[in-house]
């Protein structure tokens, strides 16, 4: 059975994947790791956050090779709420009707423009059937990004992480919902401009991730002119609604937008850097989020830079390296002594992460990390981002951290490269 997220009844298609166990939609929360931080920190892995498919959650074992980009956008997107939904139902065994039924409900709320209008069309299809239909309305925004060549081939939703912050929030408290759409979008804008504006300069690139992310926004009239005068004019933190600090998944979407405005362009002067801490400041953020904020958009970028066409002009790639390999070790290097002595009591994980230094790991050579690592991240819970998706990639990492676990002949030959 071919997955096409393109074509109609994808959605029952996924599901017949999923019960034939062709896709696992499993999801277990590390201990000590709370809700919303293990959210945060594998919705980032995907690439969703600044609305681009890196990889998905569950289905990447799936042939993807016939779709498009908006196509596997939309399937992340819809993942995304699956997972998050998992996580917040998970004392209930999983139905899908019930999950659909709360997609298509909280979508009835939603006061983006686009989707306001879609419910009026709605006739005789099913709850999956018009969940397709918003789905795709969400993800692709081509007819509106016409004038703008910059992004040409960046033409999906751009602000489609929004959904899922807003479903997040819709799922835990229905009745005292803390904002909409539209002012959560209002947010983000807010903080493209500060970013804009953080080194003094106003560059063209800038101005043109703007006006994507404005388009993406889909606002009315009054807000986008609100928006755009901001823009042209400068703001300050009291442009923020002041009920995003509620918001954790909020207020972690900022920060790392902002990073990705800064990082996109260039390296961070020390005025951009003195900004992401006075946000910080004003988000009630300390140092660890912000390290972890710049180590997601500098991965992105990464992982994407030649897929990404803006991004392809990004500071030198291996510059972007070097210093995620080094935020990435201070994050780690806390917990150097007690990992280092559950390390050396793995044979079988040392002998794994040495691999990766010079190869990708196989899928079950990545499940046996991941179960060895579970055991270790019950005592040292910030360890938890090797449990998360995409968590491989960190592994040469601990080499770094803990040079000891390997010959130094080797650590001379291979991990100086990673300078």
């Amino acid at each position: 059975m071919n997955l096409l997220p393109g074509s109609k009844g994808w959605i029952k298609k996924y599901f017949d994947l999923v019960s034939r166990g062709k896709i696992d939609t499993s999801v277990s929360i590390p201990e000590k790791l709370d809700q919303e931080s293990f959210i945060y920190g594998a919705l980032g892995k995907t690439g969703i956050t600044f609305g681009y498919p890196s990889s998905l959650l569950f289905a990447n074992e799936i042939n993807d090779l016939r779709w498009t980009s908006e196509e596997k956008l939309k399937l992340l997107l819809f993942e995304a709420h699956l997972f998050v939904f998992k996580i917040l139902k998970k004392e209930e065994e999983f139905n899908l009707q019930h999950f659909t039924e709360e997609m298509v409900t909280f979508y009835g709320q939603h006061n983006a423009y686009s989707i306001s209008k879609l419910f009026t069309f709605f006739l005789k299809e099913t709850q999956e059937e018009k969940l397709e239909d918003i789905l795709s309305k969400r993800v692709d925004i081509r007819l509106n990004l016409l004038e703008s060549k910059f992004w040409i081939n960046y033409v999906s939703n751009a602000f489609i992480y929004l959904d899922v912050i807003l479903f997040h929030q819709y799922l835990s408290d229905k009745k005292n919902t803390i904002y909409q759409y539209d002012e959560l979008a209002m947010n983000a804008l807010t903080a493209i401009t500060l970013a804009s504006y953080s080194d003094g300069l106003i560059e063209e690139k800038e101005r043109s991730i703007f006006k994507m992310f404005l388009v993406s926004a889909n606002l009315s009239d009054a807000h986008r002119s609100l928006a755009e005068s901001r823009f042209e004019n400068g703001g300050t933190f009291s442009d923020f609604n002041s009920q995003i600090k509620k918001n954790q998944l909020g207020k972690r979407f900022l920060l790392d937008l902002s990073a990705f405005i800064i990082f996109s362009n260039h390296d961070a002067v020390s005025e951009e850097m003195q900004y992401l801490k006075a946000l910080c400041d004003y988000l009630g953020f300390g140092e660890k989020e912000l390290n972890e904020s710049l180590a997601s958009t500098e991965q992105f970028i990464i992982n994407n830079h030649e897929k990404i066409p803006f991004l392809a002009s990004s500071s030198s790639i291996e510059k972007v390296y070097g210093s995620l390999s080094k935020r990435w070790i201070k994050i780690l290097g806390r917990n150097r002594d007690k990992l280092a002595i559950e390390l050396k009591q793995s044979k079988e994980l040392v002998f794994l992460i040495k691999k990766s230094a010079t190869k990708e790991l196989t899928k079950k050579e990545k499940e046996k990390v991941k179960e060895q690592f579970k055991d270790i991240v019950k005592t040292m819970p910030s360890l938890a981002i090797f449990l998360l998706p995409g968590g491989a990639f960190l592994l040469p990492l601990v080499l770094k951290v803990i040079p000891d676990l390997v010959p130094s002949a080797f650590r001379d030959n291979e991990l100086e490269k990673m300078e």
